[in-house]
């Protein structure tokens, strides 16, 4: 069967030995559903009766039962309907009717899993009065925790009332959610009718429900409810406890936490091994204490089929296969992973984590914190604003996204708490043992969390200052997406006042379009992206992270120009005039680059001379003497040239250039070098990326090429159809491949000091005639 097995990725289950045997255990229970009726029942009953003691003793639940199932929530079912049987005697034989007399209610923390209590009261066949959901704390306590004063408060009540509090549901570390609007509704109808007839009743339904809108439950942080305190309750008032969560895999533990080990205590729990052991198709346990059989068997908790005892089969030969110290070492990895990534986000100051213990947490929930990333200004005055919250919260879902696409062994999620806003939630518990997590995908996402923090910090920064630069700009609009986990939006507004409302949002559409092709193709470490698929903003710029060195106000301007240009060669295509002041502002910026680069040509010139002398020695430059050195031994020098890119605005070597003429034989004119954009901005310098802030250094280079980005862009296709002028000016100094003759040496020194005037002039001349 091991070697029919495909091979599997990181993002599959992680389907070991112990996964096989699960796999075997279905196929074992087919074929033992044969066997022969007394047989089949030794066998099941065996089976059953071993794995309920197992359990019992792993999970420290002393003189229990189990009941195996595959819908996790199928056991709290099952449990409800023993709780009443056994409060309501007549239940059995009149049904809904015994109920009329004193209405059962079920407490669940606001923190338990969406849509657990109205499945209950679905299955139940009871009104939705029937549940009372108990918000956290609010003041006193941690706020992840059901509200103990309130829920006494709340059962006095009604006993009072004349209801009959049945069951408590408590969570220790529930992963889910609740819906504030719901709570709000089922405590309506849970007192309408009494509260304008009991002042306390009222005090303690508005009470109860403003609570519930402030804070419905944060139960993705894995915190675990006062079970002691709870437990005290139900004995108090005749209640059944149950409880059940992640955190209850740790009772396998040596040493487990006060708050964990009281629901021992409890009477029942429900359990899910599979996940928690890395058990592919293993059945959810509840452990429940009762000691009238007949009732268990009335609520569907036994059965006296034999093929519903093979349910634990799966279990039974994965445990089997584990062993006691295989069980304990799995949960400890898992606790030791969240130790481990708990202890590595200490450190990090702009992490704000969220745990209920931190000396054995079994989930770890963090959030990047604007506070300790000591954002702007504005921010930090303005934090008690709903803008602030909203945008850090779409920056931390940002953040989990790329931490489960980067790391995706760790099982990091995101996770909405109510206090903190979103959280990415780290719970090896539940994902360790499926996915495989070592220590290495710790240390792993710790270092992607290193690199892509700082970048929510300086977008943060920077994001007021984005929002500034483009209000300079008559031209651009900013638009205001909190939403989107970036530097901000802008939007092109091309400036056709002629145009009908229709017309014109095509002209935007298609100006803004054009305009993200265009930022797109720059070499910058930006993205440019047209926003969320589904987003409400349509025809915008969604500029992406900001690294901390980006320079806010280059990156407004150019896609300033860039628009402009687009919007002004759009008129030109359709026949509509463009004016004349940017054409002359780019021949004005060409002359500037012309004339920059006939100074540089001068200091290239002086310094070329320079090295012939160093090359050639002195006695060459005596006219008689170097004549006649030059007869006897003739110097072998390179032709040095330079060439002037009008396009790129800069000088080159021309070593190149004749390299190619020699290969064709002279057939071939010599093609322009081309450029890279980086080459050709201003104050960028080689393999340096767009939009960055210099630190300094290559200043001659800085001012040669003080052409704008857009004017750079479109400065290759004016060049392209300029016919009355060459690409290229070349400035070089050749030397004399033949021994020169004693006349012509007397004159040598002077042609030395007039070459290089007579190239100036050349370039001047050249110069005038492109202005």
């Amino acid at each position: 069967m091991r070697s029919m097995a495909p091979p599997l990725s990181s993002r599959m289950q992680n389907v070991g030995e112990q996964g096989h045997m699960s796999l075997l255990g279905h196929s074992l229970a087919a074929y033992i559903s044969v066997l022969e009726r007394e047989r089949l029942r030794k066998l099941t009953t065996r089976i059953l009766s071993d794995t309920t003691l197992w359990l019992c003793r792993l999970f420290r639940f002393e003189n229990g039962s189990a009941y195996y199932h595959e819908d996790d929530r199928d056991g709290l079912l099952k449990v409800c309907r023993l709780v009443i049987h056994t409060r309501y005697d007549d239940y059995t034989t009149d049904g809904f009717v015994a109920l009329s007399s004193r209405q059962p209610v079920i407490y669940q923390s606001a923190a338990c899993r969406p849509g657990l209590g109205q499945h209950l009261c679905s299955q139940l066949g009871l009104p939705l009065s029937c549940l009372c959901s108990v918000p956290c704390n609010t003041m006193f306590g941690s706020q992840h925790q059901m509200d103990v004063a309130l829920l006494d408060r709340l059962i006095k009540d009604d006993v009072d009332s004349g209801k009959l509090p049945l069951l408590l549901i408590a969570n220790a570390g529930q992963c889910g959610t609740h819906d504030r609007q719901q709570l709000y509704i089922m405590f309506s109808r849970r007192f309408k009718g009494t509260v304008e007839q009991h002042d306390a009743a009222g005090d303690v339904v508005i009470r109860a429900a403003a609570l519930c809108l402030k804070d419905p439950g944060t139960p993705g942080a894995g915190h675990t409810d006062k079970l002691g305190r709870l437990k005290e309750l139900c004995v108090q008032y005749g209640m059944w406890l149950h409880v059940e969560g992640v955190n209850l895999a740790t009772l396998v533990l040596g040493y487990v936490t006060s708050s964990v080990l009281a629901a021992t205590k409890a009477d029942s729990m429900t359990l899910t091994p599979g996940p928690w052991l890395g058990l592919p198709a293993v059945p959810a346990v509840t452990l429940y204490r009762h000691e009238d059989p007949a009732l268990s068997l009335a609520a569907g908790l036994t059965s006296s089929q034999p093929v519903e005892k093979l349910r634990a089969l799966p279990l039974w030969l994965s445990l089997q296969y584990l062993g006691h110290d295989g069980i304990v070492e799995r949960i400890k990895h898992a606790s030791q992973l969240s130790q481990k990534l708990l202890d590595h986000l200490k450190k990090l100051t702009y992490i704000k984590t969220t745990v209920e213990d931190e000396l054995n947490s079994p989930v770890v929930v963090f959030r990047f914190s604007q506070e300790a990333s000591a954002a702007s200004s504005r921010c930090s005055a303005e934090g008690s604003f709903g803008w602030e919250r909203e945008l850090q919260d779409s920056l931390n879902r940002w953040l989990g996204e790329q931490l489960a696409q980067q790391v995706p062994a760790s099982g990091v999620d995101v996770v909405e708490l109510e206090d903190e806003g979103s959280c990415v939630r780290f719970n090896p518990l539940m994902t360790a043992a499926v996915l495989g997590t070592q220590e290495s995908d710790v240390q792993a996402l710790v270092e992607k969390l290193a690199e892509v923090v700082p970048l929510l910090s300086s977008t943060l920064r920077l994001r007021e200052e984005f929002r500034e630069e483009v209000y300079r700009h008559t031209s651009l609009g900013y638009i205001e997406d909190l939403s989107w986990p970036g530097l901000g939006v802008v939007r092109y507004e091309p400036r056709a006042e002629e145009l009908d409302d229709s017309r014109r949002q095509l002209e935007v559409e298609k100006v803004n379009s054009e305009l993200l092709k265009k930022l797109n193709e720059l070499d910058s470490d930006l993205s440019f992206s047209t926003g969320p698929e589904f987003g409400p903003e349509k025809n915008c710029v969604f500029v992406g992270m900001a690294t901390e060195d980006l320079d806010v106000a280059e990156l407004v301007n150019t896609i300033a120009s860039l628009g402009r240009d687009i919007e002004e060669s759009s008129k030109c295509s359709l026949g509509v005039p463009v004016t004349s002041s940017s054409s002359f502002q780019l021949l004005e910026n060409m002359t500037e680059v012309v004339r920059r680069g006939i100074l540089e040509a001068e200091l290239e010139l002086q310094k070329a001379n320079e090295e012939k002398l160093m090359e050639e020695g002195v006695l060459r430059q005596i006219p008689l003497v170097g004549s006649v050195l030059n007869w006897f031994s003739p110097s072998q020098s390179s032709i040095k040239g330079r060439t002037f890119n009008l396009a790129a605005g800069s000088l080159d070597s021309t070593e190149s250039t004749y390299s190619t003429k020699a290969q064709a034989g002279r057939e071939t004119p010599p093609t322009t070098p081309t450029f890279s954009v980086a080459q050709r901005l201003p104050g960028v310098f080689p393999r340096q990326r767009l939009f960055r802030r210099s630190a300094g250094g290559h200043d001659t280079l800085s001012e040669t090429s003080s052409v704008g980005l857009a004017e750079e862009l479109s400065l290759k296709d004016c060049s392209r159809n300029m016919s009355t002028a060459e690409n290229s000016i070349e400035l070089s100094q050749m030397s004399r491949q033949e021994s020169p003759t004693p006349a012509e040496s007397t004159q040598g020194e002077g042609d030395n000091d007039t070459e290089g005037q007579s190239q100036v002039d050349k370039a001047s001349e050249a110069a005038d005639s492109l202005r």
